[in-house]
């Protein structure tokens, strides 16, 4: 008999050659009948292979990421057969899963596809998926691998197979279709009951600019009906709220060919969000200790040597920078937190010093590719809230905590409040990944799980997950769509104060390393303020919002009492604007609404008269009119923070 340990931890025999799906069985058919793959030992597996030595097991569902990731990789299978069966000769590149469905790449030699096929596909795909074909695993020998696309004439797959050798290859079969897979696959296409191809678009072979371009087929399927229709309409809403649409609306920012792809220009409005959310930040760091640096856009290339970043990040900087001296390269910098070292190194440093805490808004650059590069979310140039500390390792802990609430304090600022903590551990059984010492990894890992626990974070465990150079903690947020956005990482690095050679003089009066913890509570200032967009569809906190108020006189004759009431609430520090267009009250109205000002503030002979302001505020309408100090103590009491 072997033994199965479940995730509650209870311990079940089974006769060696067992099944997950037999497992799910043997609790409850109810189960069983929703297993789509099991994770076997931290692998995840088909729900019907084999297990013959003990293992751990998770019965894995839709409710899971793992299951619903096998779940689109077995769709795209069936999209793959559907194509094959409509489009004799068709080739194939590769159809994995995504974090919202699937794609498969494909080379339809001189056949025409479009946007308008796609619904012939789907029909083909549900036609395919009625017939419960199995998908059934096959081991298979490099040769007879290579036969098989060779007979297809199917160059991809060839070149695929190029980079794997005996032992390696799996194909996976359903119905009529056969593909060069490594799995796992749901039990059989029965349960996908629902198909939507999403669009057409062109993809390079390899993401190589030089290779052939293939079509990339997109689409997302589930298990009912309901979630497909449910998952239409928070589509239809997010095209609503995306930050690029609601961004040239709103106008805060734009971009240009001739500047750069992928190199934002904030506009006025746009200038003045972003700012209120760094002096937001900046007066939470100055109460919270942080000394604030600023430090170059670039730097020598020997400087991201010595850190590892050059290693690391080479590919995917600019090219470097070459002056007239000899061998004098710099990079535009990728990372904030070498120039940071060099400034902990630039005088003797004492334990009584420590902590230490450097804050900076710095501007980092990447070379994505253009096809990568996504409004305010993926960029070549962003900011980042960074800051590094540095401490003792006696410190870590307490350090810990404390930007857990610095963090926390931002999220409840925003409106984020639907989020998850993870915990990104190495993985204990390939420790050739990392780098340090095992006992200060053990107490990293276990200072940073009892700062999240101290905090009362909800938690969950990623083994593997931790950079190379220490755990770390990442901050998992829902927005107001139920989309999960990675906003906010706190990292524990033994690594670059070693590279660095970093030391202070302890009460033994010997040199010691000290521990360094890079934080960024928004992460980039680019990303976050996309996501914060797309969060409260353009309705910002009051705080936060670029114009708050819209003074709107009724005509003419009350352009000089609408200037007053906007200069006596510019002293209050309340930023708005004067509409003192000749435009009827109701056009003005509209156009405020339509720029998500806060609030309006209508005047005319009765408010002028009795020195007061009618209030609209932003989709609730009429709130009744007051005088200006009624206003303002409204006003400030609907700022919190």
């Amino acid at each position: 008999m072997i033994k199965i340990t479940l995730p509650d931890g209870s311990v079940r025999e089974y006769e060696p050659g067992v099944t997950s799906h037999e497992i799910a069985l043997s609790i409850s058919e109810g189960l069983a009948r929703n297993v789509l793959s099991a994770r076997v030992n931290g692998e995840v597996w088909d729900s019907n292979r084999p297990i013959q030595e003990d293992a751990t097991v998770q019965l894995l569902t839709w409710n899971d990421d793992d299951g619903k990731s096998t779940f689109w990789h077995s769709s795209a299978h069936v999209l793959a057969e559907a194509l094959e069966a409509l489009y004799p000769g068709v080739k194939f590149g590769i159809g994995p899963p995504i974090d919202n469905g699937f794609y498969y790449d494909i080379d339809l030699g001189d056949q025409e596809f479009g946007e308008d096929d796609l619904e012939q596909v789907e029909k083909k795909m549900l036609e395919l998926a009625r017939g419960k074909s199995q998908f059934v695993r096959k081991d298979i020998g490099k040769a007879e691998a290579v036969d098989y696309y060779n007979g297809k004439g199917d160059e991809y797959k060839l070149e695929l197979l190029e980079g794997l050798e005996d032992g390696q290859i799996t194909f996976y079969e359903q119905g009529n279709f056969t593909d060069l897979c490594r799995g796992p696959h749901i039990p059989h296409t029965g349960f996908i009951k629902a198909i939507k191809l999403m669009n057409v678009a062109g993809a390079y072979w390899r993401g190589d600019e030089k290779r052939k371009q293939l079509t990339r087929i997109y689409g997302v399927s589930f298990p009912k009906q309901k979630e497909l229709t449910e998952y239409l309409e928070l589509l239809e809403e997010a095209k609503k709220r995306d930050h690029r649409k609601l961004g040239k609306e709103l106008e805060l920012f734009t971009f240009s060919e001739k500047v750069g792809m992928g190199l934002p220009l904030w506009l006025p409005k746009g200038t003045i969000l972003r700012e209120r959310l760094e002096n937001f930040m900046r007066r939470a760091q100055i109460k919270a200790g942080y000394d604030p640096v600023v430090t170059p856009h670039i730097g020598s290339k020997a400087l991201y040597v010595t850190s590892g970043h050059y290693e690391k990040y080479g590919e995917d900087s600019f090219k470097p920078i070459n002056t007239p001296h000899e061998g004098e390269e710099f990079l535009l910098k990728p990372m904030n937190c070498p120039h940071h070292c060099e400034i902990y190194k630039s005088k003797p440093r004492s334990y009584k010093d420590l902590p230490i805490r450097y804050a900076e808004f710095g501007t980092v650059y990447r070379y994505e590719q253009s096809g990568e590069l996504h409004g305010l979310t993926r960029v070549r140039g962003f900011t980042q809230d960074d800051a590094h500390i540095f401490c003792r390792p006696e410190q870590v802990k307490e350090e810990f905590i404390k930007v857990i609430n610095l963090v926390l304090y931002t999220f409840k600022a925003l409106g984020f409040d639907n989020y998850t903590a993870q915990v990104s551990l190495r993985d204990p059984e390939n420790k050739s990944k990392y780098i340090g010492d095992d006992a200060l990894w053990e107490k990293a890992e276990r200072q940073i799980q009892e700062a999240a626990d101290e905090c009362g974070l909800i938690t969950v465990t990623e083994v593997g997950e931790a950079a190379f150079y220490g755990p770390k903690l990442d901050f998992m947020v829902k927005d107001a769509l139920g989309r999960s956005w990675q906003l906010g990482t706190i990292q524990v690095d033994y690594t670059l104060p070693e590279r660095f050679q970093l030391e202070y003089i302890g009460s033994d009066n010997q040199r010691h390393r000290p521990v360094m913890i890079h934080r960024a509570p928004f992460g980039s200032m680019e990303r976050f303020v996309a996501v914060l967009i797309e969060h409260c569809a353009g309705n910002f906190p009051l705080w936060l919002a670029p114009e708050q108020i819209a003074v709107l006189p009724i005509s003419e004759k009350y352009h000089d009492y609408a200037q007053q009431v906007l200069t006596t609430l510019s002293e209050q520090d309340i930023r708005g604007f004067l509409d003192n267009r000749d435009e009827k009250i109701g056009r003005k109205i509209r156009d405020a609404e339509v720029q998500k000002v806060p609030y309006m503030l209508i005047v005319g002979e009765k408010e002028e008269s009795e020195e007061k302001v009618a209030v609209r505020k932003h989709g609730q309408g009429d709130q009744g009119s007051l005088a200006l100090t009624e206003f303002v103590e409204k006003f400030r009491a609907e700022i919190v923070l």
